[in-house]
């Protein structure tokens, strides 16, 4: 359960459990978006499945909401009628997609094709012992590792943990494999040595919950700052002061310098006792790197840089950073993602614009593998940094939530238009993508401006705001008051309700849109995307694609093993594919 900390021995007698979920890979496993404009179903298609009216009044400050799917909601997950409606949309869906299958077999061998399946990290010297992760071929979890230091000695930048037959062997102190076993999801979002090294504690996630980020780091002699500047991550170091000295205000600090325009930055572990700082970077081109920085001398020396398999060569590929103007004013970043031999720039390229925008949550631009089957195949790969998030700091987030959230919508709106208007896409190849608080983007984005885009990916989309914020019974409504605001209250009723997507589905043109659940999920209830694509498919006047897939055993975050998310994403991109009309024919012989 997320938050029991179980400690365990780290002599050999037996094999320990653990995920290091990294703060990294959690913020961006969100997946990316979709396109399309006129119905793509296959001839042989079933008709899509049309939800029952249970009519049901809602009634708050004297204010009437009726909810004809209100029905879909079982808090047991085992009414027939209701496993019986999510099947029949898994069922729709499977049939709409069966011919992109091929496609999306070919685009989810790319993406693991690009991985190197046995691998390790960068050890990190830990006193007598070189600490690591181990991955296998074809298993989806990590080993941790770790073997004895041979010689003693200052730690420094240059250290190398030796291997090969003469090296000391090779101690598995957690098999993440054998933990994971019995679980449809497995994490560990902590892992800690203890200080002489015969115990690890972690904190086992099985249901699919978060972690948190460092801001700074403390070591004898230094102290290193990691902040914002503009938006982008920024590690200054600072010399202390020498024992019993007042340390004062900080002074004279030397930032470390980053290659690229847009990147991600995020501390690890490093040794107290040392002057060697290892820090975790990467960019949308540049893969996840490791450097250990001297403090002293600041020279950075790079300990490892993940393999990217199949052809893969960053100097192909072009990041940027542009900035849209919202409509008040408010200057919105973007991070942007292309490769140079493929796109025009002339409004003729296809794009997929992700946005999230909640809970200070900063998006940074960091490497994704996965993204590479869209950007090969001519995509233009676009961040939205809107106001919600906290990529430019805490008036960014507050001037994001409450009474103000839809500075977010109408932000990513903005993004979109400029991107338009700059010739980097068109309405016709404009493709978004969201997930959780990034799906109510979606619901909403599409509500207030459908004919802006081609097609939008919701993932577990929070979109039922108003009914799951009334309902205190919900597990982690109280709690979510602070972001979006008590309903209770007449003034943030009506404000939610002028956005929540649900509420606001008309009777207008869509476009394509693939909608994503996971019945067990405990943050977005299922029933929230149910009950959105039962609106949608009420209302909407259009006949572009409406997909629900509802996974019926998984939570919030969808499956947890390295190989199992590249499916969802393969599915993803073979929708928008599918939408934009850029699937292949029969005869197509893929070059990427």
């Amino acid at each position: 359960m997320l938050g029991v900390v179980a400690s365990c021995s780290l002599f050999p007698r037996a094999a320990i459990p653990s995920t290091l979920s990294r703060r990294r890979a959690l913020l961006l496993a969100i997946v990316s978006s979709s396109s399309s404009s006129r119905s793509h179903a296959s001839p042989m298609a079933a008709a899509p499945p049309v939800a029952k009216k249970v009519s049901r009044e809602l009634v708050e400050h004297g204010d009437v909401r009726v909810d004809n799917y209100y029905w879909l909601r079982d808090d047991s997950r085992s009414d027939p009628q209701v496993l019986d409606h999510l099947r029949a949309e898994n069922a729709y869906t499977s049939a709409v997609m069966s011919d992109v299958k091929q496609l999306e077999d070919e685009i989810y061998a790319e993406i693991r094709g690009r991985i190197k399946e046995d691998d390790i990290d960068a050890p990190l010297r830990k006193g007598q012992y070189y600490y690591y992760e181990r991955t296998l071929t074809g298993k989806e979890y990590v080993q941790h590792c770790r073997r004895l230091v041979p010689i003693d000695g200052p730690i420094t930048v240059h250290d190398v943990m030796p291997t090969g037959p003469d090296a000391p062997r090779e101690h598995i102190i957690l098999d993440e494999n054998i933990k994971a076993e019995g679980h449809d999801y497995y994490s560990i979002g902590a892992f800690k040595v203890s200080p002489n090294n015969k115990l690890v504690a972690y904190a086992e996630d099985t249901k699919g919950m978060a972690t948190q980020v460092r801001d700074f780091q403390l070591f004898d002699n230094h102290i290193a700052i990691y902040e914002r500047e503009n938006g982008l991550p920024k590690v200054t170091v600072y010399r202390l002061p020498s024992v019993g000295k007042a340390i004062g205000q900080l002074q004279g600090g030397r930032a470390i310098d980053f290659v690229d325009p847009t990147y991600a930055v995020d501390p690890e572990e490093s040794q107290f006792h040392s002057s060697v700082l290892r820090f975790h970077y990467s960019s949308m081109r540049t893969p996840p790197s490791v450097f250990d920085y001297d403090m002293d001398s600041g020279v950075s020396v790079l300990k490892k840089i993940n393999t990217v398999l199949g052809g893969f060569d960053a100097s192909n590929y072009v990041t940027e950073r542009k900035w849209a103007a919202a409509a008040d004013g408010t200057q919105v970043p973007m991070s942007i993602l292309y490769r140079k031999d493929l796109v025009k720039l002339d409004g003729s390229d296809p794009m997929l614009l992700y946005g999230y925008g909640s809970y200070e949550i900063c998006v940074d631009p960091s490497f994704r593998g996965s993204r590479f089957s869209l950007v090969d195949r001519g995509f233009i790969y676009v961040i939205a940094h809107i106001r919600g998030g906290g990529e430019m700091g805490r008036k960014w987030y507050e001037d994001g939530k409450l009474l103000k959230k839809k500075n977010t919508f109408t932000d990513f709106i903005a993004c979109a238009e400029h991107l338009i208007e700059n010739k980097y896409c068109s309405k016709e190849k404009l493709c978004i993508n969201g997930r959780s608080a990034g799906g109510l983007l979606m619901g909403a984005v599409l509500n207030m401006r459908p004919d802006l885009f081609r097609a939008a990916v919701a993932g577990v989309p929070f979109v039922d705001v108003l009914t799951t914020m009334l309902d205190p019974t919900i597990p982690l409504t109280t709690a979510e008051w602070e972001e979006w605001g008590d309903p209770r209250k007449e003034e943030y009723y009506y404000y939610m309700k002028s956005y929540s997507p649900v509420d606001n589905v008309t009777a207008q043109e869509y476009p394509n849109i693939l909608v994503t659940a996971g019945l067990n999920d405990p943050r977005v209830l299922y029933s929230e995307p149910a009950k959105y694509v039962a609106r949608l498919r009420e209302l909407k006047t259009d006949d572009n694609l409406l997909l629900f897939k509802c996974e019926l055993g998984a939570g919030h975050f969808s499956k947890s093993g390295r190989f199992e998310k590249l499916q969802e994403d393969a599915f993803t991109y073979a929708f928008i594919l599918k939408a934009l009309g850029m699937t292949p024919n029969k005869n197509y012989k893929s070059s990427i």
